[in-house]
C-alpha cells in the first residue's frame, strides 16, 4: 500500500453529502468485485466517531498499478459531476497505520427470533423466552447505507477505524475495501 487517491464528495443543495457517500461506495463496491480485489483498501480520513460521520472524502489505498487498474475501469459513472478526483500519489513518508474495518451487530430482536423459529422449529412465545428485547445492540459507528447486490435488500455498514499503529500488518480486504486486520497508511 505505497500510493493513495482522494475522492472528496462535492457539496449539493438537492442531496446530503453521506446519500452522495453511499452511492460513491456502492459504486465503489462495484468495481472492486469486478477487479476481484483483495489488494485495495479504503479509509475516511475525515471521520468523525464522536458524530459520527464518515465525512466528505474517501481515501482509496492500494499499489500504483492496482489504483490506475481502478481508475481505468470508469467505474464514477452517474457520480462523477458530484465528486472531486485526485491523483494517484505516493503516500507520504512516516505514517501510522490503522485497521479500517466493518462491524456488524446482531441488533435486531425480532429478526433473531424469526431465525431461531426457523432453525429450532419453536413457537414464537419459546422464541421470546429464549432471545429477550435486551439483545438489542446500538452500534454508535459511522455507517455507509448500501443496497446488497445479491437480494437487493438495503443494510447498514458500520465503520470503525481502530486505533492508530507503528507497523503495517498486511492482510486481504473485501470487495468493500475494508479489512478484518490488514492496515491501510493514516495520513
Amino acid at each position: 500500500m505505497d500510493h493513495y487517491l482522494d475522492i472528496r464528495v462535492r457539496p449539493d443543495t438537492e442531496t446530503t453529502t453521506a446519500h452522495l457517500l453511499n452511492a460513491l461506495a456502492g459504486k465503489l463496491h462495484r468495481a472492486l468485485v469486478t477487479l476481484q480485489s483483495e489488494d485495495i483498501g479504503i479509509s475516511f480520513p475525515r471521520f468523525r466517531a464522536e458524530a459520527p460521520s464518515l465525512g466528505e472524502v474517501l481515501r482509496v489505498h492500494g499499489s500504483r498499478a492496482r489504483l490506475q487498474q481502478l481508475v481505468q475501469l470508469n467505474w464514477l459513472l452517474g457520480v462523477a459531476d458530484h465528486v472531486a478526483v485526485g491523483e494517484v500519489l505516493p503516500v507520504p513518508g512516516q505514517v501510522g497505520h490503522r485497521v479500517v474495518r466493518r462491524v456488524q451487530a446482531q441488533s435486531n430482536a425480532q429478526r433473531l427470533r424469526r431465525r431461531y423459529i426457523k432453525r429450532h422449529n419453536c413457537t414464537e412465545e419459546e422464541a421470546l423466552e429464549r432471545i429477550p428485547d435486551s439483545v438489542e445492540k446500538t452500534l454508535h459507528l459511522p455507517f455507509l447505507a448500501l443496497r446488497s447486490q445479491s437480494t437487493g435488500q438495503p443494510f447498514l455498514l458500520f465503520v470503525e477505524h481502530l486505533a492508530v499503529q507503528d507497523q503495517p500488518v498486511p492482510g486481504v480486504f473485501n470487495a468493500y475495501g475494508l479489512g478484518a486486520s490488514a492496515t491501510i497508511p493514516w495520513f
